[in-house]
């Protein structure tokens, strides 16, 4: 879990429409949307992912890690993501090498971000 993660993306039309297609079925929509860029968030929480335009140079790449309340949302969140033309690094699947019920997909963003979405329950 964090609190809020800010990144640069170079082209940020496209990361917006990528994020916010990815993240729909983790429950995640826009908060607000101003001069400084994107903030993500779900429901009532105040957990939030910040996307700011970055053009140069070029933004450093990050691994970002989202909760996933079910593995079934695991694999909606991966469907979402390769939709969204990002590219398969992983997919949903259990991780024994993290923790027994380590069951996450991994997907590479627009920007070349490794991002992930994880459910630490049992099946």
């Amino acid at each position: 879990m964090f609190d809020h993660v800010v990144f640069g993306v170079s082209d940020y039309a496209a990361s917006k429409a990528f994020f916010v297609k990815v993240l729909e079925p983790l429950g995640v929509a826009i908060a607000y949307e101003g001069p400084l860029g994107l903030e993500l968030c779900r429901g009532n929480e105040t957990t939030s992912l910040c996307i700011r335009l970055q053009p140069e140079p070029n933004p450093a790449h990050l691994h970002l890690a989202f909760q996933a309340a079910t593995r079934e949302q695991v694999h909606a969140f991966y469907a979402a993501a390769l939709a969204a033309v990002g590219k398969d690094n992983g997919a949903p699947g259990l991780r024994p090498q993290y923790h027994p019920n380590y069951y996450a997909a991994f997907v590479i963003g627009p920007d070349g971000h490794n991002i992930e979405a994880v459910c630490h329950k049992s099946a």
